[in-house]
């Protein structure tokens, strides 16, 4: 077992269990000497900055947020979803719980991935907000993210493409293609991508990412299914988030065919 401190979308529960990690305890905590940051650029541009944490040795300082305790095999997906190595590097930090000073990983920017231009979109804002006032961190510190300044999202048409050839892929064909990626209803092949996307052909690789992405909304309920997504349960603001993805998927891979579920 490890312990893990969240300080961004990483203190909402409900988030980190999307990624695929259910912490077995969780409690608030302090980072002293240090400051919060979002200056970690997204994968996806539209997303803009993502929380960072940068040490100042002023012990005014301090970045507040939630000690997870872990099994082992929840640093998996953390790695891979903290983009670690490539986006984040992972340290361990000593962190003042109400139970004493608990030693905790946590992840960190890597100068490549920092651009201190960068913004937290509302829903990034919304979903650390929501993770601060449940966990029961100061009203002080979540007032100070409350007045940050925001990324606006892009706003797009409808998604539509013109494909070459009638190409359609179900779960299991898209399942041995690694380089290929899907979501809601096409199929995106992801060589000749930014070389800094290269860390999600192991993420989206050979998947449908839909609910990957409308679990990350900060209105999910985290119960949504694909067939909420197929028949427009979502609601508009699912619909146009998605909408949004098919976009900015089709500024970064190729389009190359649609997508059947097995089970419809």
């Amino acid at each position: 077992m490890f312990h893990y401190f969240g300080y961004g979308s990483n203190i909402n529960l409900k988030a980190l269990r999307a990624k695929g990690v259910d912490p077995l305890s969780s409690q608030k905590g302090r980072l002293i000497g240090w400051r919060l940051r979002f200056n970690v650029q997204h994968w996806f541009k539209h997303e803009g900055g993502m929380g960072n944490i940068e040490q100042t040795n002023n012990e005014n300082d301090n970045v507040e947020g939630v000690v997870h305790k872990c099994n082992d095999e929840s640093l998996i997906p953390l790695d891979k979803l903290e983009a670690y190595g490539i986006g984040y590097d992972r340290i361990e930090v000593a962190i003042e719980t109400s139970n004493g000073i608990i030693k905790a990983l946590t992840y960190v920017g890597l100068p490549a991935f920092i651009d201190n231009n960068c913004l937290p979109t509302e829903r990034y804002k919304n979903i650390i907000i929501s993770g601060a006032e449940h966990a029961g961190l100061t009203q002080s510190y979540i007032d100070n993210i409350k007045s940050h300044p925001i990324h606006r999202m892009p706003e797009y048409p409808k998604f539509k493409v013109t494909l070459k050839d009638n190409v359609v892929y179900n779960e299991e064909e898209l399942s041995n293609k690694t380089h290929l990626t899907a979501l809601n209803g096409y199929v995106f092949d992801m060589r000749n991508s930014r070389p800094e996307l290269d860390c999600l052909f192991d993420i989206f690789g050979g998947k449908d990412m839909t609910l990957f992405h409308l679990k990350r909304l900060d209105s999910s309920t985290g119960n949504e299914t694909i067939n909420d997504v197929i028949n427009g349960n979502i609601g508009k603001e699912g619909i146009n988030y998605i909408n949004i993805y098919l976009h900015e998927y089709a500024k970064e891979f190729n389009c190359i065919g649609k997508f059947v579920y097995n089970q419809l």
